[in-house]
């Protein structure tokens, strides 16, 4: 039997901040997914840079940046069938004013940058998220 992919989710300050880190879990379980890891954060600059490299000169990133440093976050691998899919669908669209309701963000959230969640968009982001922040995972060869 092949082992399930997995994916990495970041549960960003503002969720934290208002108390909905359970709320977002259970999703998650409800769901059927299955947390491998999990940790409390506050997420350094650097760490920052390294998890958005693509976006660092971006103009949206320096408050980006601030946002995502500015309080613990809770950083999670998930693993389950279709798991980057299926997160990316439960997370629903990056602007929670416009995500569908039922998805974690259209129900929970009215911003585009403090949207509550982060998660992986590609099996291959996955792997390189959960390295970043899991280092002490071993990463898995033949995910997808």
């Amino acid at each position: 039997m092949s082992e399930l992919p997995r994916t990495f989710v970041l549960i960003k300050p503002d969720a934290v901040r208002r108390g909905l880190v359970g709320e977002v879990l259970s999703r998650f379980e409800r769901k059927g997914l299955q947390i491998v890891a999990m940790k409390q954060v506050q997420v350094s600059g650097e760490l920052a840079d390294q998890h958005y490299a693509e976006h660092l000169e971006r103009d949206f990133y320096p408050p980006l940046r601030a946002f995502v440093t500015s309080g613990p976050s809770v950083a999670l691998v998930l693993t389950g069938d279709q798991v980057v899919e299926t997160v990316r669908l439960m997370n629903g669209a990056t602007d929670g004013r416009k995500a569908a309701p039922g998805t974690i963000r259209g129900d929970l959230s009215l911003s585009n940058r403090e949207n509550l969640v982060h998660g992986s968009d590609s099996a291959e982001s996955a792997e390189r998220e959960i390295a970043l922040w899991f280092p002490e995972l071993e990463p898995v060869e033949g995910r997808a």
